[in-house]
């Protein structure tokens, strides 16, 4: 794929259908809506760089010329084991640098900042988002100041401060901390996981190894949790460029899981909505999707929906029980993850997944990132 080519792309506002020049440094439009890059026109498999053991096997579907700020993420293994009495495909996305699928979005979002001149950033997390913007502004020389909640994992605090990272305890919510860096970001520049249409760029090349993973084809349906739904909206992302290059000739089925406590997405969905709808919240142990506002809500059902998914909510027990069992078939699965393999059985009494269909169930993040509550847990 030509530089000249993708360097034509540009950001689109998907709600007003409004356009912006490709500039790293915006990470939302004028009005306050959140950008997503156009689609690109996807790649063939001979457009893989099988050099490169790393997600810029795939830059050639990135947008620009960028110099790949890298510490080998991607090229995560697709492990089968039994899962409660089914041979399961799992995704282990904590083989990433820094534990977590996160690193995706942060290697091109970084990369992208980097090449603009950005020498110092804000970013807001419930931790691994954090940890991981952390790793990769140290690998770029870039201050980073991380804003989390009092509530968060010591261990990915620590993570973060160990990369050299600023962190700020946010007292309340993770919406809390989420509305003191939108208060900052006119201040420093906004590096959020949440909110660069970079970090999708990133998250989407689980799409295309999900491609390689499957023999160059796509799976029938993934099961994955959902925070803030940068993984769904990924996944929607690089299926559909691949479908429009020719190289599926289908886009998988998105199964999103949810906590029950927390699931601003499956009460949207469910009820058929396209926006937020009247939901009840209460503490969850899966922290890393403790978003009670997503801020692409409407573009993650949207994407849930074009690809023929659907969603659920698993409780507290049932996530707490997936994590205790996940390691006994040598899988340490943070309790955000393991919502996701909870997930499975009910997708399986549902009938929405299909004994025979090919399924990758994604992990998201090691046991070691929830220390603590693994060891309340098991």
């Amino acid at each position: 794929m030509s530089v000249t080519r993708v360097s034509l792309v540009d950001y689109v506002d998907e709600r007003s259908g409004r356009r912006y020049p490709l500039d790293a440094l915006r990470w939302c439009g004028d009005d306050g809506a959140p950008l997503t890059v156009e689609p690109l026109p996807g790649i063939t498999r001979e457009q893989v760089d099988t050099a490169t053991r790393s997600l810029w096997r795939y830059r050639a579907a990135l947008p620009g010329a960028l110099r790949p700020i890298s510490l080998g993420e991607g090229c995560t293994p697709l492990v089968e084991r039994p899962w409660r009495g089914h041979a399961t495909p799992f995704k282990l996305e904590w083989f990433s640098p820094t534990g977590s699928f996160k690193d995706r979005g942060s290697s091109v979002m970084l990369s992208a900042l980097a090449q603009a001149g950005v020498r110092e950033v804000l970013e807001d997390s419930s931790g691994n988002g954090g940890s991981s913007v952390s790793a990769y502004a140290a690998a770029a020389g870039i201050t980073a100041t991380i804003l989390a909640p009092e509530s968060t994992s010591p261990a990915k605090i620590l993570q973060s401060r160990a990369y050299g990272a600023t962190v700020d305890l946010v007292p309340g919510t993770r919406d809390d901390t989420a509305a003191e860096a939108l208060r900052r970001s006119g201040e420093t520049t906004y590096a959020s996981h949440n909110w660069h249409p970079f970090f999708l760029q990133g998250t989407k090349t689980l799409a295309y190894e999900l491609w390689e993973d499957f023999g160059f084809t796509a799976p029938d349906t993934v099961v994955t949790v959902a925070g803030a739904g940068s993984i769904v909206l990924g996944l929607d992302l690089g299926f559909g460029e691949l479908l429009a290059a020719g190289a599926i000739t289908k886009r998988p089925r998105l199964l999103v899981a949810q906590p029950a406590n927390c699931g601003p997405i499956d009460a949207a969905f469910r009820a058929g909505a396209e926006g937020a709808v009247p939901t009840q919240f209460a503490p969850t142990i899966a922290e890393g999707t403790a978003i009670r506002e997503p801020v692409r809500l409407p573009e993650v059902l949207a994407a849930i929906r074009r690809s023929g998914g659907a969603t659920v909510a698993i409780t507290e027990t049932e996530i707490a029980r997936a994590a205790r069992e996940l390691p006994r078939i040598g899988l340490y699965a943070e309790p955000t993850s393991a919502t996701a393999a909870a997930a499975v059985d009910v997708f399986r009494t549902e009938g929405v997944l299909v004994p025979g269909e090919s399924t990758a169930v994604i992990l998201t993040g090691s046991g070691l990132k929830a220390a603590a509550t693994m060891g309340t847990l098991v």
